[in-house]
């Protein structure tokens, strides 16, 4: 039996296209479209209904040492109110799931993959037996709504009492917004400026309508899965299930800015390390196509008649106009203007390596000057 978000009468009532994922029931796209709330997102705003992730709450005497085994990022050095972006490996340097990880003034709050929730509450709870460390999962009792897009500060300024232009990338802070206990953090997974909102599941909706409300002005809709795909897609953000997976490292899919190797032992640290001195065997890599075709995940992909690797992801890209997809190569084959071949429907469709990230994200660029 599917199930179903605070928010899941809000789509209903919306119109939403619904569909399977995860174990979730929820909404692909609404009336404009998947690539209409694309556009919206890049130009204006959207919101997302991310009520289906999971969030676990850690604290505990040994809650910074057990996450800091946990995860190949430093939690250690988070100051009260910043976050990392943290994966989390088997022994052999596979990747369990990628999750965020926030310190709050009392713990840390973790948030994984909804399709994975189940599966890494077991394998923490596994690793935490006898250690100093207790675990609540939030994940039925919490809200996430997403506001995304160049007009999300000013959408939520006038909503909650919080800062919001002191409120740096990749930080959170305990706030209240529309009048309801809130968590605000500076994060997504658009490539666009923009917050994630924890409320109680109890104060979902009437948070969801006073966003809409206040961001008709501004354009405001609602965003579905679809468009949420095609955004991270074209920023090069990985996915687990189809960039990442327990047969894939960090290191291979381009994570090392993530993997911090000289803070200590962590559970793959072993695997990674000689990974990191060996090289690896195959690394993620961008392309886009030259001949006509959607480039799906699954497919195989050939150099010189050879196959050689797997497409991740591939799709068209709104921002860009062009058909682009994501693939793992042998690294002698990952340069930048190489030509390569992806079989589709048993025919060889050329395409040609491409530089990642296809659309820089917003925060880097304004970090660059572009």
């Amino acid at each position: 039996m599917a199930k179903h978000t605070p928010l899941y009468e809000e789509h209903i009532r919306l119109g939403a296209k619904l569909v399977s994922f995860g174990g979730w029931e929820m909404p692909l796209s609404y009336g404009p479209g998947p690539v209409a709330e694309h556009h919206r997102v890049r130009e204006a705003a959207g919101i997302f209904d991310l009520s289906h992730m999971g969030e676990l709450f850690v604290s505990g005497s040994g809650a910074t040492d057990f996450l800091q085994h946990l995860v190949t990022s430093n939690v250690r050095r988070l100051k009260v109110g910043e976050a990392a972006y943290a994966p989390m490996c088997y022994a052999d340097g596979g990747l369990v799931d990628d999750t965020f990880i926030y310190r709050l003034p009392d713990g840390f709050w973790v948030v994984v993959n909804a399709a994975n929730t189940d599966k890494d509450l077991s394998w923490i709870r596994y690793l935490a037996v006898g250690q100093d460390v207790n675990f609540a999962d939030q994940s039925k009792d919490t809200g996430m709504l997403a506001l995304q897009g160049p007009a999300a500060e000013s959408i939520l300024e006038p909503l909650t009492p919080l800062e919001l232009t002191g409120l740096a990338r990749n930080r959170i802070e305990v706030t209240t917004v529309l009048g309801r206990a809130a968590m605000v953090a500076r994060t997504g997974y658009t490539g666009e400026d923009g917050f994630e909102i924890y409320v109680s599941s109890d104060d979902a909706v009437p948070v969801w309508r006073g966003l809409l409300e206040a961001g008709r002005p501004f354009d405001l809709i609602p965003v579905g899965l679809a468009a949420r795909d095609s955004l991270r897609f074209e920023a090069c953000f990985p996915l687990y299930g189809h960039e990442l997976s327990a047969e894939i490292t960090p290191l291979e899919a381009g994570l090392s800015w993530a993997v911090a190797l000289r803070k200590g032992e962590f559970i793959g640290r072993e695997a990674l390390l000689k990974q990191r001195l060996e090289g690896v065997e195959r690394t993620l890599v961008g392309f886009e196509m030259i001949d006509r075709g959607v480039p799906r995940h699954g497919l195989s992909v050939y150099a010189d008649g050879e196959r050689c690797g797997t497409v991740t992801s591939g799709l068209y890209a709104p921002t860009l106009d062009r058909f682009l997809g994501l693939a793992y190569l042998p690294p002698r084959l990952a340069e930048p203007g190489a030509q390569i071949a992806i079989e589709l429907r048993g025919q060889m469709r050329e395409a040609r390596l491409v530089q990642r990230p296809f659309y820089t994200p917003t925060y880097q660029r304004k970090r660059t000057g572009g």
